[in-house]
């Protein structure tokens, strides 16, 4: 075996000097499950769902804080390995508000804590993510149905008093993506680990609510989360995965370019996410890319170019319209030169349409009177 090799289920894979053994596995498409991880952020190892079983070693290792070292050998789906996984899931689902199907064949008691549930929740639908929650991909996959232990009552009342974002602690598993993703991927440093009484809570400084924060409602925390921890208010029980359709897209807020994702149901967007791995934002957003999509259904909206006459407006072709505004063009660079006109682009544009703009005033127009309107 070379310098920088090891072994991954028998399998020979190379690897580069600093990358542990879930960056070694994940470049060899070997997976490994994880729900704490999170790409670029420093590893942590604190949901243990990553075990795996190095040769040698008396415990086993979480994968994705442990370095490769040459030679080593690593079980990703021993029997010890496996066993490991179904305690934590099962532990995992049993520490808070967990109502997925995954429950639906508990002993005596899961009535009353459906019950509870639905009155937590103030309706009876199943998890707000039911159906895109990596925990219960967990387990589903490793059929760990609960009912071991006893679900535990949520110790903090969901905040519902954001304007954007729903924090429901009573589905937090405490893995930390969200603390990551606020303070290393976005650095808005709005959220840290706390704790009241004993209990492990993610928290504010001074423990208030999003709004009352530093939090600028980025929603990247939103993104991390592999549960429903955390969800966005608008799309709360509306949106669910197996209904809708997604369409890539590029962000119209301003000339950066981020690329979104659209979730499509029934026709309408219910809520966008950044789409993960690509440039330029690699799934991130600000508030206006992730939350501001009302704009597109506002009664508001023209729809068709209008005319001012005597009595008002009036409804117009675009030709009409065209037509009309290049003749007031002509006749005021007659009448008074090109420095009579000034344009002004919307700092939202894309650069394109900032760019023709410009050279639409200066090419075409014969005038330098060209800015835009900072305001948004």
């Amino acid at each position: 075996m070379a310098e920088h090799e090891l072994s991954i289920n028998g399998n020979t894979v190379a690897f580069a000097p600093g990358q542990t053994i879930l960056e070694a596995a994940r470049a060899a498409n070997i997976w490994i499950p994880t729900l704490c991880h999170l790409k670029g952020a420093t590893p942590t190892g604190a949901c243990r769902v990553c075990l795996v079983e190095v040769a040698g070693t008396r415990t086993l290792m979480t994968a994705c804080s442990t370095p490769a070292v040459a030679g080593m050998q690593v079980q990703t789906e021993s029997q010890r390995v496996v066993e490991a996984r179904r305690l934590v899931i099962e532990l995992l689902l049993s520490s808070g508000n967990h109502n997925c199907a995954v429950c639906s064949d508990r002993p005596e008691g899961w009535t009353d804590f459906q019950l509870e549930t639905q009155h937590n929740d103030g309706t009876d639908d199943l998890c707000p993510v039911w159906g895109d929650c990596r925990l219960q991909d967990l387990a589903f996959r490793y059929q760990v149905k609960g009912g071991r232990f006893a679900p535990q009552a949520g110790a903090y009342p969901t905040e519902m008093v954001n304007p954007l974002i729903v924090r429901d602690f009573s589905r937090c598993i405490l893995c930390g993506r969200c603390v990551q993703a606020c303070n290393e991927v976005q650095v808005n440093r709005a959220i840290q680990f706390g704790d009241q009484a004993g209990k492990g809570k993610i928290v504010t400084p001074g423990d208030r609510p999003l709004k009352e924060s530093d939090c600028v409602f980025c929603g990247e925390c939103i993104q991390a989360c592999p549960v429903g921890a955390l969800v966005e208010k608008k799309s709360r029980y509306q949106w669910r995965p197996w209904k809708e359709s997604t369409v890539r897209t590029t962000c119209p807020y301003c000339g950066v370019g981020c690329q979104q994702l659209l979730h499509v149901q029934d026709g309408r967007i219910v809520k966008v996410t950044g789409v993960e791995g690509a440039e330029p934002n690699q799934g991130r957003l600000c508030v206006k890319g992730r939350f501001g999509y009302d704009f597109i259904y506002s009664e508001e909206r023209l729809k068709t170019p209008l005319i001012r006459e005597q009595n008002g407006f009036r409804e117009a072709s675009w030709d009409e319209a065209l037509d009309l505004v290049a003749a007031k063009f002509k006749q005021i660079i007659a009448e008074s030169g090109p420095d009579a006109l000034a344009g002004v682009s919307c700092a939202r544009s894309i650069n394109e349409d900032s760019y023709n703009m410009q050279k639409l005033f200066r090419a075409a127009l014969k005038t330098n009177n060209i800015d835009h309107c900072a305001r948004t």
